[in-house]
């Protein structure tokens, strides 16, 4: 039971990693936000037999992980939960496609590497996402969304749905403890309680919501969610996207494990 609250309470931790200093957390969120983007649709414009040319691209997240100084297990822990819903969807392939290839005496099926190229993907982009709240956090990235002209609406439902849900987070907490303080000895929640935990976790939430609202009225809010001033882009913000840009560029146009392989072999392939 205490683990599943401590999960719920460790989803503030993003923003606690957000407010921290380095060279990169002080990049434009635009610019960081746009980066990102190009590196998702660079990583996604792959074809399914592509792996060995998605390896550079672990270049990105562990410079960014290291020139920021973040702790890596809280990052590697979420994207632990992300990566068996991946791994059950690729998993099916291997039968699914029919071609094979040979690996000296061994005849397997070419859905091992298209279930290779999935989890591959799937651990570059969820991960680059991370990172972007980690180091960026969900107001900047509203302010940079605003800047972009993204709808108003989409972005105050998108800024409110992430910072309120650690209020729902709190409400389960509060009636896990309560249901475990009644029932000391069970592990979880009996099947019998499920029906009338979730009521009460209904009602108690749209009671919440609607205490959290008024509460916003009071102190002024009109429709549009005040994420503070943004600053203007400096030469550091085009320096550090035109790099990864080129890098992006370079390793979708050029085979760089083959022309790297074949510079330290000598072979030319």
């Amino acid at each position: 039971m205490s683990s599943i609250v401590n999960s719920l309470y460790s989803m503030r931790h993003m923003d606690d990693l957000a407010r921290r200093e380095s060279i990169i957390h002080n990049i434009h969120p635009l610019v960081k936000l746009i980066t990102t983007v190009i590196f998702i649709a660079v990583v996604m414009s792959f074809g399914r037999y592509e792996i060995g040319r998605l390896l550079p691209f672990f270049l990105y997240p562990v410079t960014i992980i290291t020139v920021s100084d973040l702790p890596k297990a809280p990052i590697f822990k979420r994207i632990l939960i992300v990566e068996p819903f991946i791994i059950g969807i690729g998993i099916l392939n291997p039968l699914f496609d029919s071609q094979t290839f040979v690996i000296g005496e061994i005849v397997l099926s070419k859905g091992w590497i298209t279930f290779g190229s999935i989890f591959i993907k799937s651990l570059l982009t969820v991960t680059a996402a991370l990172l972007l709240i980690a180091t960026t956090g969900m107001d900047k990235l509203a302010g940079a969304l605003r800047m972009l002209k993204v709808p108003r609406l989409f972005v105050l439902q998108l800024l409110l749905t992430y910072r309120y849900i650690s209020v729902l987070s709190e409400e389960v907490g509060r009636m896990l403890r309560a249901y475990s303080l009644r029932a000391p000895e069970q592990k979880g929640i009996h099947r019998n309680a499920w029906a009338s935990f979730s009521g009460q976790l209904l009602i108690r939430t749209f009671d919440r919501a609607q205490r959290v609202y008024h509460a916003m009225c009071t102190r002024g809010f009109t429709g549009e969610y005040n994420t503070g001033s943004v600053s203007k882009i400096k030469l550091r913000d085009y320096i550090y996207w035109a790099c990864w840009v080129i890098f992006f560029a370079a390793v979708r146009m050029f085979d760089l494990p083959v022309l790297i392989g074949s510079m330290i072999t000598g072979v030319i392939y």
